[in-house]
């Protein structure tokens, strides 16, 4: 049996994740700027999780080489990317179909898996693949012809999908060696690095006082306290039961905007939300 501390560190990192998108669309509706938010989350992420290594027993220069920090970092900006993305993406369709679009990467890692290991995926996995495509077109509610989404929302939610799958090998397999502190922090300071470098000028421009305590909030639930989780729980959980735990960020999503957002999720797509949290199982539970 697996250890039960870090399935409740990888229960715990989904369901921050899950609060994410729907406090930036809440915050988003106060008139703050989406560019804005994305960039205080990840600097105070980074500059609790710099001290938080700081005043550590363990200091960051005995922990990690440079070419390590460096290699941590560069794949960190999948971090920046994903949430860059999705941001964007819940700007044009509602949080509960940015949160499917978002976990495309469970197909989108197996296809990954399959390149790098140059075998065909199993037949539960197919099956799983199938059954999670299935799941998104219920869930997306595609089959109504009085909804119709934005193309542009429907592209950006995919493309957080596709990061999201990079930023979860790079949390599982990078630099296992390292404390997940260490690991976290550098991380962290390539989605800063990536999403300065995309929101530039705006972030200077766009940026108020009332930010600051939502920036905070996001922070928390975005960039300190899942990496901590997820560093933490998912190499002693494994990638499979990782994926299967993590999950819990679809209905933790879908609830808190149907709460907090008053959207309106029908039953079809709750039904296409259970057949994706089926599809992980199928895909990562062996016999």
């Amino acid at each position: 049996m697996k250890d039960y501390k870090s399935i409740l560190y990888v229960a715990a990192g989904a369901c921050s994740y899950g609060l994410l998108a729907t406090l930036v669309k809440y915050a988003n509706k106060l008139g703050i700027h989406t560019g804005v938010l994305t960039f205080l989350q990840f600097l105070i992420g980074f500059l609790f999780l710099l001290g938080f290594n700081y005043f550590s027993k363990s200091k960051i220069q005995e922990q990690a080489s440079l070419p390590v920090k460096l290699k941590l970092t560069a794949w960190g900006m999948s971090l920046g990317l994903t949430s860059t993305l999705y941001y964007l993406a819940i700007q044009y369709i509602p949080v509960s179909v940015g949160i499917i679009l978002l976990m495309q990467s469970i197909w989108i890692s197996l296809i990954v898996e399959a390149l790098i290991k140059k075998q065909m995926p199993s037949k539960a996995k197919i099956i799983g693949v199938v059954t999670v495509l299935l799941g998104t077109a219920l869930s997306t509610d595609i089959f109504s012809e009085t909804k119709a989404l934005d193309t542009r929302g429907l592209l950006l939610g995919f493309g957080a999908g596709i990061s999201y799958a990079v930023a979860i090998f790079s949390s599982s397999n990078i630099a296992n060696q390292l404390p997940s502190p260490v690991r976290s922090l550098f991380l962290v300071l390539g989605g800063l690095l990536l999403i300065i470098i995309f929101w530039n000028i705006q972030i200077v421009q766009q940026m108020t006082l009332k930010a600051l305590p939502w920036g905070l909030i996001i922070a928390l639930f975005g960039t300190v306290l899942p990496p901590l989780f997820f560093t933490r729980g998912i190499p002693r959980t494994g990638i499979a039961l990782g994926n299967i735990i993590s999950s819990l960020e679809i209905p933790i999503s879908t609830i808190s905007a149907v709460l907090l957002l008053h959207e309106t999720v029908s039953g079809i797509q709750w039904t296409g939300i259970v057949l994706i949290l089926l599809a992980v199982t199928v895909i990562n539970l062996r016999k």
